[in-house]
C-alpha cells in the first residue's frame, strides 16, 4: 500500500541561515529529518516553485515549500491470520510479546509467517508505515517485547528515542561459564570479514555498548541481566561470545554445552539438545509519543527458558 503525500509550508524569519533540511525538519514535524534529507535528494521538493536537491542549501525566510512524495515504497508483504500477543496498544503504539522462532519481517525464505504479516492482519494501518512500524527488532530465535508504532508521527518519535539511546530495553540471559562480577562491553561492531551472515568484533565497525550484571551463578553457567546502550544486529550474542561467555544455545557464536559434575540427566539432555539461545527481551521502556508519559513493560520469561533454570537451580541444591 502506498500513500501520496503532498505537504506545504512557509519557512519562518526565525530560520533564516538554516540548513534547507533543518527547515523542513521544523515544519514538518511528524517526518523524521532523515526522510525529508532522502526527499530533498530525490527531487520530491520545491523551494519557490523550483526543485532544490541542495539539502545544504540556506534559507531566507518566507520561501513557499511544496513536497510531493509517496510513502512508503510499495512492498508485497500480505497479511496472515496469525496469533500476536499484545501487552499494550493505544491509538499511538503496540507493545507485543514475541515468541522464540517467530521473524520479525518478511524477508528470501521467510515471506510467511512472520511477525509482519500476523500484525498487517490485526492492524492494517500499520501498512503504510515504514517496516510496518516497526522501529527494532529482534532475532527469529529471542523471545521478548517489541514496541511497533501506528502512525508516522509516533515512528518519528521512536526512532529518535532510540537513536539517543533513551529507550530502556533489558534482557534476562543464561551464558556458559561462571562470570565473577557485573560490567560494561564497549566495542566497535561490524560484519564478519568472512562469514556475512554472521556479525563480529571488528575495528572499523559501529560502537555498541552493553551493560550487564549477575542474577545468579551456577557451577558451570550464569543467569544475568543485560542492558542495552546501543542497539547493533546481534550484539548481546556477539559481545558475550567475545568476553569468552556465549549464551547457552546460541551454535553461531560458539556455544558448546557444558554439563556441570554429577548433572542430572535431566539438565544434561536440556543443554545438549538446546538449539536457540536463551536471550529474553524482559523490559522495555520508553516516553510515549503523544502523552510524554515515561511507560514500561514487562514480559515473563518463556517455559523453556524457566524450565532450563528451574534443572540448573535443582542441581545447585543437590
Amino acid at each position: 500500500m502506498t500513500e501520496h503525500i503532498r505537504l506545504t509550508g512557509t519557512v519562518l524569519p526565525s530560520m533564516s541561515g538554516k540548513r534547507l533540511d533543518a527547515a523542513l525538519a521544523l515544519l514538518f514535524t511528524e517526518y523524521s529529518r532523515t526522510r525529508l534529507q532522502q526527499w530533498i535528494l530525490e527531487g520530491y521538493v520545491t523551494v519557490e516553485q523550483e526543485v532544490n536537491k541542495n539539502t545544504r542549501y540556506k534559507v531566507r525566510g518566507d520561501e513557499q515549500i511544496i513536497v510531493v512524495a509517496s510513502w512508503p515504497d510499495p512492498t508485497h508483504w500480505q497479511a496472515q491470520s496469525l496469533p500476536v500477543e499484545v501487552v499494550y496498544a493505544d491509538d499511538t503504539l503496540i507493545v507485543v510479546n514475541k515468541p522464540t522462532s517467530v521473524v520479525v519481517h518478511p524477508a528470501v525464505g521467510n515471506t510467511a509467517g512472520t511477525l509482519v504479516n500476523a500484525l498487517l492482519h490485526h492492524f492494517p494501518e500499520v501498512a503504510i508505515l515504514p517496516r510496518a512500524g516497526i522501529v527494532h527488532r529482534l532475532d527469529k530465535n529471542t523471545s521478548g517485547l517489541l514496541v511497533i508504532a501506528r502512525t508516522l508521527a509516533a515512528h518519528t518519535s521512536l526512532v529518535a528515542q532510540l537513536q539517543a539511546h533513551e529507550v530502556k530495553r533489558e534482557y534476562e540471559a543464561i551464558v556458559n561459564g561462571v562470570l565473577t562480577s557485573g560490567g560494561t562491553i564497549s566495542t566497535q561492531m561490524g560484519r564478519h570479514p568472512v562469514d556475512r551472515k554472521r556479525m563480529a568484533v571488528v575495528k572499523a565497525g559501529k560502537e555498541a555498548i552493553t551493560h550487564y550484571r549477575i542474577i545468579k551463578r551456577f557451577a558451570k553457567h550464569t543467569h544475568i541481566k543485560v542492558e542495552l546502550e546501543t542497539g547493533r544486529t546481534h550484539q548481546i550474542r556477539v559481545h558475550l561470545s567475545h568476553l569468552g561467555f556465549p549464551l547457552v544455545g546460541d551454535k553461531t557464536y560458539g556455544y558448546r554445552p557444558l554439563f556441570p559434575p554429577h548433572c542430572s540427566a535431566e539438565l544434561r539432555e536440556a543443554l545438549a539438545q538446546r538449539n536457540h539461545q536463551a536471550l529474553h527481551a524482559r523490559r522495555l521502556g520508553l516516553v510515549h509519543p503523544v502523552t510524554k508519559e515515561q511507560m514500561s513493560w514487562e514480559a515473563v520469561l518463556p517455559d523453556d527458558f524457566m524450565q532450563l533454570l528451574n534443572l540448573l537451580n535443582a542441581d545447585g541444591e543437590s
